[in-house]
């Protein structure tokens, strides 16, 4: 019998971890769009580090800024009274950090392709810089935000090396479907590892050919 608990922790994370990707991704591609940055060339490598890392030295790291001896930890720990390394919140943490560079490329795209005459227009209205951003540079760049919001929510669903050295392995707690999978083939349990795979592929599958439908309308 299959449980599905994976399943719906896998869902959480996702979500959470696509949500904290907007939160940050959307004003790094912002800036490295729109803004002019000294050593540009420099900062764009380092918002796309994480797609060139190995999930596990990725995860490394993350473990030692994440821990209970590390500031953040310990900061964490002192407002919640409970450590964020090997729970759900660490995995979603993780996952986030995998799948924001794919939402920043996407946004810095879509924001690089807003006119700059339709920002100065919203200017001369008397728009503020925010006001600028949320009611012109945004839903101009609208297809871009969601293709790259579908791409980084794909990639953390099938997150497996980074959210195992954060989170680790634990049944019901922090093990997604990816660590499920990896359990039920050493498991010998063929059924469950079949049923997570269609799972996570069907989702790739349909998450890459939305990004690539609008990413292909915003060229027209």
């Amino acid at each position: 019998m299959i449980d599905w608990s994976a399943f719906f922790l896998s869902l959480r994370v996702a979500l959470c971890a696509t949500l904290l990707s907007l939160l940050c991704g959307v004003p790094i591609g912002y800036a490295l769009a729109r803004r002019r940055l000294p050593g540009r060339a420099v900062w764009e490598g380092i918002a796309l580090l994480p797609l060139v890392l190995p999930p596990t030295v990725l995860g490394y790291y993350l473990l030692v800024l994440l821990g209970r001896r590390s500031p953040l930890g310990q900061l964490y720990h002192a407002l919640t009274g409970t450590d964020i390394v090997f729970t759900w919140q660490g995995a979603a943490l993780a996952a986030s950090v995998v799948s924001v560079p794919l939402l920043i490329r996407a946004l810095q795209a879509a924001f690089a392709g807003v006119e700059e005459d339709l920002i100065a227009a919203a200017r001369t209205m008397g728009a503020s810089e925010l006001q600028a951003f949320w009611f012109v540079t945004l839903p101009l760049a609208r297809r871009g935000l969601v293709a790259g919001t579908a791409l980084a929510f794909a990639r953390a669903l099938g997150d497996f090396g980074t959210t195992l050295m954060v989170a680790g392995d634990i049944p019901g707690e922090t093990r997604t479907m990816p660590l499920a999978i990896y359990d039920a083939v050493n498991a010998g349990n063929d059924r469950t590892a079949l049923v997570f795979v269609l799972l996570l592929s069907g989702v790739g599958i349909l998450f890459s050919l939305a990004a690539s439908a609008l990413g292909a309308r915003r060229e027209v």
